[in-house]
């Protein structure tokens, strides 16, 4: 297994450099024909080719529109024969994909954070919140009722108690419901997830509702379906320490959570591997790292196309 890793890293590193060669001189044959050669040596080269003309796809409908901008930097880095074209398109996907959605996101949000960064929130009844990475709130008090709204990613709740007043989080149609505790809600594409560290929270989504107490999790699928599990207290939001904890999630899921720390673009290229079950820590502190951990355990690679583009693949 190590050597054929070892050997597809390989032909992935050539991939790249061959990438680099032909957008240099498209029109040197001899160079063309030599290309050639390397491709049809061996299965794993192929392959490795095919991955990178996908991750080039990634952005032929924005490269129009965004290839002005990155020009400068393309040119610095060819000549260092480690930035490809592919790179630089998936690049300036990223920018396509995240710009118009974010731009609507902030004017929702009256609290956005970006990539690895955390933000304590302290609101006007002496309530906290702590934002996680890549995540957005908006806040209402009105008389009777304090409402918080998670419109993107995590965050944790201290909430002071309040009769009067009862402190509600909502995430799609799932609503959180409290009078003073120590609660995590997460929102993500597939469900929302409830977990309290102290206290108890009431969590009502589709006339269905059901009370957690502490050490105790809810995950509510976007099809109403309902999963409640048990978790050491400790263990709820440990994003706050600058760790990760899943418990038999999709390996999708997993990467997710490390985009949030990943100042850049993770495309994982074979769907399987997407849906295979991880449970596991990771550090988000070095989040490269805690992703080529995850593909290790799952026999895949990571390969590193640019400081801002990490490929994800099966062996």
């Amino acid at each position: 297994m190590t050597g054929t890793s070892e050997t597809a890293g390989k032909a992935a590193e050539e991939a790249a450099e061959w990438s680099v060669l032909l957008q240099d001189d498209p029109d040197d044959r001899d160079l063309r024909r030599r290309f050639e050669s390397w491709r049809r040596r061996s299965a794993q080269n192929e392959a490795a080719w095919s991955e990178m003309q996908q991750t080039a796809s990634l952005a032929d409908d924005v490269l129009v529109d965004f290839a002005g901008e990155w020009k400068p930097v393309a040119a610095a880095k060819a000549r260092r024969r480690w930035l490809v074209p592919a790179a630089l398109l998936a690049v300036a996907a990223v920018v396509a994909w995240i710009a118009a959605p974010m731009a609507l996101l902030r004017l929702q949000a009256d609290h956005v954070t970006g990539t690895a960064e955390l933000r304590t929130i302290g609101l006007e009844d002496g309530s906290t919140i702590v934002l996680a990475p890549d995540s957005a709130i908006a806040v209402t008090y009105r008389p009777g009722e304090r409402l918080v709204e998670l419109l993107q990613g995590e965050a944790f709740f201290a909430v002071k108690p309040d009769k009067d007043r009862p402190f509600k989080v909502t995430a799609r149609s799932v609503q959180a419901s409290v009078l003073g505790t120590r609660f995590d809600v997460r929102l993500d594409e597939t469900d929302v997830a409830v977990a309290v560290e102290e206290g108890r929270v009431r969590v009502d989504s589709r006339n269905a509702g059901e009370i957690l107490s502490a050490g105790e999790v809810v995950q509510v699928a976007a099809t109403g379906e309902r999963v409640r599990t048990a978790l050491e207290p400790g263990a709820v939001a440990l994003w706050r320490r600058g760790q990760v904890y899943l418990r038999n999630r999709p390996l999708a899921d997993a990467v997710n959570e490390i985009r949030r720390y990943y100042p850049g673009k993770i495309v994982v290229m074979d769907a399987t591997l997407e849906k295979q079950p991880t449970t596991g820590v990771f550090d988000m502190t070095d989040p490269e790292g805690a992703l080529r951990g995850l593909a290790q355990a799952h026999g895949a690679t990571v390969r590193r196309i640019s400081p801002w583009l990490l490929v994800v693949s099966g062996s």
